[in-house]
């Protein structure tokens, strides 16, 4: 009876014990009473006529920007304390090693920055993995460690355009992590997606399933280590990631694991500021992410052949199968056309050739007759060819033996603008740093799925000292007149879901957020397939049948297919923003 006893007290599943708590723990209790509700998936409300505005994922991400704000902080200050306490109340989509990317649009100046600070791979070393081929949670394979890139692109934003002391921007993380943070509906979900990865080692195991099981909804997941590492980052700066104790602790247990990096390596690829790729449509300016990040060119190419083909004039593709076809069919030839491109460092990476309008043209005028010719019906082909059954009774022409593959549950979007004008929209993510399945100091780390094909979306070179990996970053601003007038992004699928909003909004003139709203999807397939989330009409399915096209449905929000963080000005110059429905963000503003 007594080693029972003693196991269920182990195990905390059957005895209760008291503790006396510190001030410092009431005082965090006590802070914590005021925090946001939790939030659920389903329809947001949207923040309307603010003279600032932020949206994040998660509630308490929004609050800590806008209280930034208001301690006289500027959009810049604002996502760094953002991204701070994201990486310590979203552990199941981002941390504090991974990568961070950023678009800013600078008030004073009128000039739109880009920073890219990746995580990077030894050039001199062998991909090193810890986990066997095929374990390793998010994504399929097996991930390789990785040099960190987020605390040196907090260090870079801050230095370049902080305004308020580093000390301020860490502190509001602290609590969350000492005292915990209740878990969302969501976040239960994605952590269960996440479990195999997240259990495979001890130290895992004991961040992400503390009694044995996943927490449950509204209960805390707390994170002690993390905050004594937080408070030492509080005092000692980001250098405390990058040369002090932390980055210690973490060269030596990669020199224990068998990855013989050294101190010098976390600051030998430093964050990379460049401008922006930037192009026309339809009188909009967009400003995307440059090369070697596939984002700006992507969605050049897309938007260019949809003008090509003056698809607003054929109605939107949730009411015509042949903007349907087309939308799908330019997804997947520009997704054919990145493989060429790499970091221009190194690589030639013609851009004026692939931005040309001829070349553009010549692209629209390929799918415009390769289509079937008028008076071809395929729908018997598309029924011949499809498993029989009750995708078919009910209109959707699929193959139910070959179900979408699971997808990873992706990163952190967030977007600020300040009341002087100006705009943030960031990136922060668990991909791309440090070493998988492994916990030093309380920082989870999951490392690069980068792969060496040229059709990777993550895709890195080796021996090449200084490289960047090419990798598909959303980052979106729409600029009017010079100013910005839209910014947004988003995780899951990025690289195709952001054209279809821009789309949306900018050849349909869709509010930012009913554009959020409407139904996306991914690239067609090699058969013919288009894996989209099942609000299409059946009208339109059958129409895309005759064409030889015919859809995979996805679930009616699918959350792979991303959550949109979106600020924009009204005809008035005041500010909107929102956050998608598919996930369990929130908008707020000043």
């Amino acid at each position: 009876m007594t080693e029972r006893r003693d196991f269920l007290k182990g195990a905390a599943l059957g005895l209760a014990t008291t503790a006396v708590a510190s001030n410092e723990a009431i005082a965090a209790r006590k802070a914590r009473e005021a925090a946001p509700p939790l939030t659920r998936q389903g329809p947001k409300e949207v923040v309307r006529a603010k003279r600032a505005v932020a949206s994040s994922q998660s509630p308490i991400v929004t609050q800590t920007m806008l209280d930034t704000l208001r301690a006289g902080g500027n959009a810049v200050d604002a996502c760094i304390a953002g991204c701070i306490t994201q990486a310590t109340v979203q552990p199941e989509m981002t941390n504090h090693t991974g990568t961070v990317s950023a678009l800013v649009f600078e008030a004073k100046t009128g000039k739109v920055h880009y920073l890219n600070s990746m995580g990077t791979l030894h050039p001199t070393l062998p991909p090193f993995r810890t986990y066997p081929p095929g374990v390793g949670g998010v994504a399929a394979g097996s991930p390789m460690a990785c040099l960190p890139g987020f605390m040196p692109g907090m260090k870079a934003l801050h230095e370049r355009f902080g305004t308020k002391p580093w000390r301020t921007l860490v502190e509001p993380a602290i609590p969350w992590a000492e005292d915990g943070f209740p878990v969302d509906e969501f976040q239960r979900a994605i952590l269960d997606f996440e479990l195999e990865g997240n259990t495979f080692f001890p130290a895992m195991r004991a961040l992400y399933t503390p009694n044995g099981f996943t927490p449950s909804v509204g209960e805390k997941l707390r994170n002690p280590a993390l905050a004594r590492t937080l408070r030492n980052l509080a005092d000692q700066g980001p250098d405390y990631f990058m040369t002090g104790p932390w980055a210690q602790h973490f060269v030596a247990l990669a020199n224990q694991l068998g990855w013989k990096i050294s101190l010098e390596d976390l600051s030998a690829n430093p964050p990379r500021w460049t401008d922006p790729i930037r192009f026309k449509h339809k009188g909009w300016e967009i400003a995307q992410p440059a090369p070697p990040e596939r984002q700006g060119l992507y969605c050049c190419l897309v938007l260019g052949m949809l003008r090509h083909l003056e698809v607003s004039k054929l109605g939107h593709y949730t009411e015509s199968a042949e903007s349907l076809w087309y939308m799908s069919h330019a997804l997947r030839r520009a997704a054919f056309e990145l493989g060429h491109l790499h970091d221009p460092q190194y690589f030639e990476a013609p851009l004026d050739v692939w931005m040309s309008e001829d070349y553009i043209a010549s692209l629209a005028a390929i799918l415009k007759r390769s289509r079937p010719k008028a008076g071809t019906d395929l729908t018997a082909h598309v029924q011949l060819t499809t498993i029989p059954g009750y995708l078919q009774a009910f209109g959707w022409m699929s193959d139910a033996s070959a179900p979408p593959n699971k997808q990873p549950s992706g990163s952190c979007e967030i977007v600020c603008v300040d009341a002087q004008g100006n705009w943030v929209q960031m990136m922060n993510t668990l991909q791309s740093g440090g070493i998988p399945g492994f916990v030093v100091d309380g920082v989870p780390m999951v490392g690069s799925h980068a792969q060496f094909g040229m059709d990777a979306a993550i895709m890195g070179w080796l021996g090449i000292p200084g490289s960047r990996m090419r990798c598909v970053m959303s980052n979106t601003m729409v600029l009017k007149d010079g100013r910005p007038w839209l910014s947004m992004g988003s995780p899951g699928n990025v690289y195709c879901t952001v054209p279809q909003m821009l789309s949306n909004v900018l050849d349909y003139t869709f509010d930012p957020y009913e554009a959020a709203v409407l139904p996306r999807m991914l690239p067609m397939t090699d058969d013919y397939a288009i894996d989209i989330e099942t609000r299409i009409p059946e009208r339109v399915v059958r129409d895309l049948a005759k064409l030889g096209g015919r859809v995979r449905p996805r679930p009616p929000y699918d959350v792979a297919m991303g959550s949109y963080q979106q600020a924009w000005r009204d005809e008035s110059g005041k500010l909107n923003a929102s956050t998608d429905p598919r996930r369990a963000g929130q908008a707020g503003g000043l």
